[in-house]
């Protein structure tokens, strides 16, 4: 399962967006904005008339947590009086002009561990809902190994986390569980301190979430806290993660959602976005980080656990400072998906030539496959050689493979074969080679 994370606007606009088949005996007035800045706020309030009406809560929509113990939560309780259009506005105007600084974790309201700077760049307004701490839950679910696991407890806030055994209700699900059995063993598990007058009611919307997880591809699904009043539901803070192999599928139930780059973390670079998006659409998994991209030892492994071992293994043979990517394909990748990952390689390997005039090294290497076609994909790389032959070339490219798999004789006697064609220098190996020895190969030569 790929895991990507989406802003809280886009979780709750899922969720409502469905609302009625999930959630049929509740009503969520779903009342919620995000802005970049006051000017938008402003410009938003002319069709939403509630922005001028209701008191307000403003926060970053940035993918971090802990927000209101980094004072980044704009609401009555911390302010005089309530929070108005104009004080939300220029709230948002001010923690936007100028670099923020927050902290991920927190021993009570201390600050613990790293803290990361950046420019706050997205927000999201709603109402004020007035609620006592007693009608605050939390739900949450996510895959734990063969398993989806639902967590339930009567308190929510920002303390849930602490004293997380003694306060969470845990209930494990297996893939082939039916929705009868489902509903039983959520009831089931309830937890103790849930009101007596709410018990009814709190199982009936975990069962809704929990099929609202399953169906429309959540990989992780948050609400802390949502508030529970007779059927009225408001969902204060969420957190959300998307299966995104299910997105060529899930178009129309997803809508428009982006996927950010995380707070404090480097904008990706259009390269990485093109492979992030291939992904998206793909059954197969391709991966791509780019860690220094005028280094000269580029990697093209085969799956995520061959991927590890290949970068440790160059880390410490070379050095961290000479590994220019990591990342994977795997998982049975077409030949013209193969081809496009090799291609954005191969065209990034190429924009740089060594500061000391050292070879390019491109590693193409992987465990034994279970059912990936190393000939097929194989032909991908090879399209892409030819293509990028002349730049491999200025750049002194030296190419080394190690494959095993269903057609691996095949696939290593075309790509050498192409090489040797096109005057490219290349050694190539088998599963009899161990699987990192061309690493080792390629740094001694």
């Amino acid at each position: 399962m790929a895991q990507k994370s989406i802003r809280e606007f886009d979780a709750k606009s899922i969720l409502a967006k469905h609302w009625d088949k999930y959630f049929p005996d509740f009503t969520y007035a779903y009342e919620t904005v995000m802005v970049q800045n006051g000017k938008e706020l402003t410009e938003a309030s002319k069709s939403k008339s509630w922005l001028k009406e209701k008191a307000l809560v403003a926060k970053p929509d940035m993918l971090f947590g802990k927000r209101g113990k980094n004072d980044l939560v704009l609401f009555r309780d911390t302010k005089p009086g309530d929070v108005s259009l104009a004080k939300a506005t220029s709230w948002i105007d001010e923690k936007s002009s100028s670099e923020q600084t927050v902290y991920f974790s927190f021993d009570g309201d201390t600050p613990t561990g790293e803290a990361k700077t950046d420019m706050l760049t997205h927000f999201v307004v709603e109402p004020f809902t007035p609620h006592t701490q007693e009608e605050e839950y939390y739900i949450s679910a996510t895959c734990v190994g063969d398993n989806d696991m639902l967590y339930m407890s009567a308190e929510g806030g920002m303390e849930v986390e602490e004293g997380w055994d003694e306060k969470v209700t845990e209930v494990a699900f297996a893939i082939t569980d039916t929705e009868e059995q489902i509903a039983n063993k959520i009831k089931a598990h309830i937890p103790a301190d849930v009101a007596a007058a709410d018990k009814a009611k709190f199982a009936e919307f975990a069962i809704g979430f929990f099929k609202a997880y399953r169906e429309l591809n959540f990989a992780y699904l948050e609400i802390n806290p949502f508030v529970m009043q007779d059927n009225k539901i408001e969902l204060l803070d969420m957190v959300a993660k998307l299966d995104d192999t299910a997105g060529f599928m899930m178009v129309d139930e997803w809508g428009d959602v982006d996927y950010p780059t995380s707070f404090g973390m480097e904008e990706k670079s259009p390269e990485v976005l093109a492979i992030e998006d291939a992904d998206s659409k793909s059954g197969a998994s391709l991966k791509l980080t780019i860690l220094k991209p005028e280094a000269r030892i580029w990697t093209m492994v085969a799956g995520g656990g061959a991927s590890v071992v290949y970068a440790d293994t160059i880390a410490d043979l070379a050095g961290i400072d000479d590994l220019a990517n990591y990342g994977e394909y795997s998982g049975g990748p077409t030949t013209s998906e193969t081809k496009f990952y090799a291609d954005t390689l191969i065209d990034l390997m190429t924009r740089h030539k060594d500061a000391e005039g050292k070879d390019k090294i491109l590693i193409i290497g992987g465990a034994i496959a279970n059912f990936t076609d190393v000939a097929k994909t194989f032909t991908g790389i090879i399209q892409s050689f030819e293509a990028y032959a002349d730049k491999m070339k200025e750049h002194n490219t030296k190419i080394y493979v190690r494959r095993g798999g269903p057609n691996y004789e095949k696939g290593l006697k075309d790509i050498k074969e192409a090489a040797d064609r096109l005057g490219l220098y290349i050694e190539v190996y088998g599963p009899e080679t161990h699987v990192t020895d061309i690493v080792r190969m390629a740094l001694t030569k």
